[in-house]
């Protein structure tokens, strides 16, 4: 029998937040935080993207795309479909029809724990995408089953339908709601200090002055003499 679990489509994050998120650098958070980010292999295919939004959840085996196909036909404005393949790395589920359909709907990313296709297609629709690289054997409409916006796991975090999704050229942060927005804020003055330094040592000063990196490296030495 065929199991397709469907919740409800998620409350969306506010636009006020989706903007603020827009400034922040995954890394700036990376200096502090070491959860919410997922596997480095989940790589951009269009490098000069910094999306944020609301995560859409969707799992569906590997050779099958049918759910997927239907929650196209659900994303709204400020979406995110965050997508596990369940284990699959043979298949692309995601390509040039998928990235035109999830544009149309006003979906601002996609991101698929599993190769896409159609690299081509994706950068003319100028769609921002993450992904583990490309793969030419696609899904069909098998009809298998699967769940939406059910918490799944993708690139080894988990993403709960509804989370913050700030994604760049560095990698993919999955953060509460709840959270975002105070780290958001953390984030923001953390990269106004990074900027000031810069001037700094532009100007002249040592990085290793201005971190306390010298510092360390000078009052160890001196406690073994």
């Amino acid at each position: 029998m065929t199991d397709y679990r469907i919740n409800p489509m998620p409350a969306q994050i506010a636009p006020e937040l989706a903007a603020k998120l827009g400034r922040v650098e995954t890394a700036t958070v990376g200096h502090w935080r070491h959860w919410g980010f997922m596997d480095r292999g989940i790589q951009p295919l269009l490098r000069t993207k910094r999306v944020a939004g609301t995560a859409v959840t969707l799992a569906i085996p590997g050779p099958d795309s049918t759910l997927l196909h239907h929650a196209l036909g659900l994303l709204r404005p400020g979406d995110i479909l965050v997508v596990n393949r369940l284990g699959d790395d043979r298949h692309a589920c995601w390509g040039g029809g998928v990235t035109i359909a999830a544009k149309k709907a006003g979906a601002v990313a996609g991101i698929v724990d599993g190769p896409c296709t159609d690299l081509t297609e994706i950068i003319d629709s100028d769609f921002p995408m993450w992904c583990r690289g490309m793969a030419p054997i696609t899904t069909r409409l098998y009809n298998l089953g699967g769940l939406l916006n059910h918490p799944i796991a993708c690139g080894g975090t988990v993403v709960q339908a509804g989370d913050v999704i700030l994604a760049d050229e560095s990698g993919v942060l999955v953060l509460p709601p709840g959270e975002a927005d105070s780290i958001a804020d953390a984030a923001l003055a953390r990269q106004e200090r990074g900027e000031r330094n810069q001037d700094r040592v532009r100007a002249g000063e040592k990085l290793g002055d201005l971190s306390g990196a010298t510092k360390m490296v000078m009052d160890a030495i001196k406690g073994r003499a």
